[in-house]
């Protein structure tokens, strides 16, 4: 590889968000370490270029925010538009000088002022182009996504036509993105590949201790949005204590501003109402990983996903998860160590957590599962994504 290669945190710098995807982003950024050179487009300079210090410390930072936009403070708008005034040479261009970029990567949802500046950054990379694709739900389910979402993604799914070849996170999202262009009439697109997501390492739970008197705790771990069907996780859970049955339910994860916010309320209520329901909001990786240690099983309700990270993350550490078996998520339960689900109504989830909580012999065999469960490291994710992208021809003719 003769030079760096470019991947774009345009976004993950300027946010402390811990969705899947600034959890990829991150990933990726953290295994290529010196082999590449991380970017952004600075709007106000208008312009590629490598990340500044404070962006790089934003992007190690551990604390979770529960916001997701991209904010850029004052003094580095004024920095991009002291530099677009005095037209300085290209940074990226001037970074790489001596080993040029190989290659370049994009592993956010990038937007359309990001979408209309691929092409001036393709001089500076002698490489293919390739993208992270983590799903279509939006187009699946409209109606539980942000409108603005709804809006932006059939023009997002047309750009990533741009690139010399896209890496879906599942085998469920690669057979979406094809069938979209399929149905758009796409001439000649981009090679589609499925590499499904790493796990960071995770310590083996503790050997199974003597029964103790508190309630078992049962771990949500997802932000909180229309798709990812909390509402019905509540009224599970709701239904379990009112029969009487004895556990603590953990959520954890941002609440979205438009769809999360019915979930958020009904925490709410059930807090007041003296139900056993602690919500913690974004927590960091300390938090997250003594949730996961402290808890009996996880519930993911999610509708649908791309992947499925906080399942494949339960099941690495040990810990069953009840979640649906369809689409992406069933690429993961079906290895073992689930409760999958048909459909995740109220219904089915409450009989499914009711079960293991009413059966810790199954709630054993299911964790002895768990713990034989081999998942890819981001290390070996990182590793697959460069490998596979270094087979591609680089295409820029096919910029527009």
């Amino acid at each position: 590889m003769p030079g760096p290669l470019l991947i774009d945190l345009s976004h993950t710098s300027h946010t402390r968000a811990r969705t899947g995807v600034q959890r990829t982003a991150r990933a990726l950024w953290r295994e290529l370490g010196g082999l590449a050179l991380p970017v952004c487009h600075d709007p106000y300079e208008r312009a590629w270029r490598p990340l500044e210090n404070g962006e790089i410390r934003n992007l190690a930072a551990e604390a979770p925010s529960a916001g997701r936009s991209a904010r850029w403070p004052l003094d580095a708008r004024l920095r991009g538009l002291m530099r677009r005034w005095r037209r300085r040479p290209d940074p990226v261009a001037a970074a790489s000088a001596a080993a040029p970029p190989w290659g370049f990567l994009e592993p956010e949802l990038f937007s359309p002022a990001v979408a209309g500046a691929f092409a001036s950054a393709a001089p500076a990379v002698r490489g293919p182009r390739a993208a992270v694709f983590y799903d279509a739900v939006v187009l699946k389910h409209p109606e539980l996504s942000p409108r603005q979402t709804v809006a932006r993604f059939p023009g997002y799914l047309r750009e990533l036509l741009a690139f010399d070849g896209i890496a879906a996170i599942s085998a469920d999202s690669r057979e979406a993105l094809v069938s979209y262009w399929r149905w758009l009439g796409a001439v000649n697109p981009p090679p589609v590949v499925a590499i499904p997501l790493g796990v960071d390492p995770a310590p083996r739970p503790p050997a199974p201790s003597p029964a103790r008197a508190e309630a078992p705790i049962v771990l949500c771990v997802g932000t909180l949005e229309g798709r990812k069907n909390h509402l019905a996780l509540l009224e599970a859970c709701d239904r379990l204590w009112e029969h009487g049955t004895r556990f603590k339910l953990v959520v954890i994860g941002a609440a979205h501003a438009q769809t999360g916010r019915p979930a958020l309320e009904k925490i709410r209520t059930l807090q007041a109402s003296g139900r056993p329901l602690d919500y913690k909001g974004p927590a960091a990786e300390e938090i997250l990983n003594a949730a996961y240690a402290a808890c009996a099983f996880t519930v993911y309700p999610s509708i649908a996903e791309g992947f499925g990270l906080p399942v494949a993350e339960s099941l690495s550490r040990g810990k069953p998860c009840v979640c649906s078996r369809q689409g992406a998520l069933g690429e993961i339960a079906d290895g073992g160590g689930c409760i999958g689900l048909d459909e995740a109504t109220p219904a089915a989830l409450a009989a499914a957590l009711g079960r293991l909580l009413d059966s810790p012999s199954e709630l054993a065999a299911l964790s002895e599962t768990a713990l034989t469960r081999r998942f890819r490291t981001w290390s070996e994710y990182t590793r697959a994504l460069t490998d596979w992208m270094a087979t591609l021809p680089a295409s820029h003719a096919k910029v527009r």
